[in-house]
């Protein structure tokens, strides 16, 4: 009964969430009236340019991997029982040192993601507008996936390439798996980490665009013009 009672203000807060986003929507249709398709286009192209931009500029800045729980880069799952081997023979700088500059080399390749998103949002269709719109809450990040990887991955490998070079990620790691890998009956593991960091600079680019498409869909503050107000009003009265 305990358990029950402590529910009950989430459920009922959960509940004037709905309805306050259902409240704004009537209140925008009201104001504004229905968005036409060419409304609905540039709304939701306006809300991902944005959003994409954001999600960019933060992971690029000094620390935008290092310091985001949710995206930094750690040892391979393969290399983790190197890092642990190297940590307790007193290696640990060593360690402490691949993993920063793994996440170094992830910023720099983070910079090349702005027009690789803008190109693939002016590629949209009006059927991807509008199953982007009233689909589910990761369906702009989906769209992203499916259509930008391939050259996300083209652009950031050289780029992560020279980074790791530059602050000495290639060296680093190296090191580390020739140090690992000198120890008498390990399995040996492959020294080279560029096309692991390139997938992993992806993946966090990605967790971090879900995160604003959620913010967008969810947060009637992070709708800055009439134009998203139109058109995500639009979203919260016919959303699934």
């Amino acid at each position: 009964m305990k358990k029950i009672l402590l529910l009950i203000p989430f459920l009922f807060a959960g509940l004037s969430s709905c309805d306050t986003l259902n409240q704004v929507a009537q209140t925008t249709i009201q104001q504004y009236g229905n968005p036409s398709q060419l409304e609905m286009s540039n709304g939701l192209k306006q809300a991902l340019e944005i959003g994409t931009a954001q999600s960019a500029d933060q992971l690029s800045a000094v620390d935008g991997f290092f310091k985001n729980a949710a995206v930094k880069i750690l040892f391979p799952p393969e290399a983790q029982k190197v890092e642990s081997t190297l940590r307790s023979i007193g290696l640990g700088k060593l360690a402490d040192n691949v993993i920063l500059s793994l996440n170094r080399a992830a910023e720099d390749a983070a910079s090349q993601a702005k027009p690789i998103f803008v190109n693939a949002i002016k590629q949209m269709t009006i059927q991807d507008v509008t199953n982007i719109l009233l689909g589910q809450q990761d369906a702009a990040t989906q769209y992203f996936r499916r259509t930008t990887t391939a050259q996300l991955a083209a652009n950031f490998r050289p780029v992560i390439q020279t980074s790791l070079n530059k602050v000495g990620a290639t060296k680093y790691y190296g090191d580390a798996a020739a140090a690992y890998n000198r120890i008498p009956l390990v399995t040996k593991i492959n020294p080279n980490i560029t096309d692991y960091v390139t997938q992993k600079a992806i993946d966090g680019l990605f967790v971090v665009i879900a995160r604003e498409e959620l913010n967008i869909r969810q947060n009637i503050s992070a709708r800055t013009t009439p134009l998203l107000q139109k058109v995500f009003g639009y979203y919260d009265r016919n959303k699934r």
